[in-house]
């Protein structure tokens, strides 16, 4: 499928319009763990998922790292071109967790087309909308609840996310995602081992008790 396909106001765009994009459109493949976007980089343009998975976080002057969202095929990331936002600035840093196919829209592309056009213009609005959502819905996770039921409900969300009961992924990169620090994490997870919620070995987590995750996550 191309690029038509996955863009969702392209059929209310005009042709001109259409034409300026895919003159400027650039197709990219990604290994996983590079760097597409750093917040103190010059601003890289809209980035819209073909395929593969991104990881939005932002660092503490500590540079302990908490993830904002996730993004998945079809997604498309705003903040990597807050640019064409006037007077916002996100220092934002996007990272592929599996290798990607993806297109970016040059920034200055697109600005110029939402002066014209309303239907892009309004896209926009809706995806800052949904992405403060979401830094909003981690904003009142953090504050109100605690780390064991947050680890929880990362180990269901990753879970679903790989579609397997045995995940690949270390203390740290959980910590990583959470806000917190490994030692934490693996305190944590121990404790899930002794009420035989997971089962711990070198580099993976197995979960043999969802309903007691859920329950927990829920509680």
């Amino acid at each position: 499928m191309e690029f038509e396909n996955y863009f969702p106001v392209w059929n209310k765009l005009t042709e001109n319009q259409k034409n300026r994009i895919q003159g400027s459109l650039i197709a990219k493949q990604v290994r996983k763990g590079t760097i597409l976007h750093n917040g103190d980089m010059d601003c890289t343009g809209l980035l819209l998922v073909k395929s593969g998975q991104l990881r939005a976080y932002i660092l503490s002057d500590e540079g302990r790292e908490i993830t904002l969202y996730r993004l998945f095929d079809r997604d498309m990331c705003l903040f990597s071109a807050s640019c064409i936002m006037n007077s916002i600035q996100f220092e934002i840093t996007i990272e592929t967790e599996k290798d990607t196919e993806l297109w970016i829209i040059p920034a200055e592309t697109y600005k110029s087309i939402m002066k014209e056009s309303a239907p892009a213009a309004n896209y926009i609005n809706e995806l800052m909308a949904s992405r403060f959502s979401d830094v909003m819905w981690l904003i009142e996770q953090v504050m109100w609840k605690s780390l064991d039921k947050r680890v929880a409900a990362f180990l269901l969300e990753e879970s679903a996310i790989e579609e397997t009961d045995t995940l690949k992924i270390t203390h740290e990169t959980i910590a990583n995602h959470l806000g917190t620090h490994r030692e934490v994490i693996t305190r944590m997870l121990r404790y899930f081992q002794n009420d035989g919620m997971v089962k711990l070995s070198r580099g993976a987590i197995m979960i043999l008790e969802k309903g007691k995750l859920e329950a927990l996550q829920n509680a």
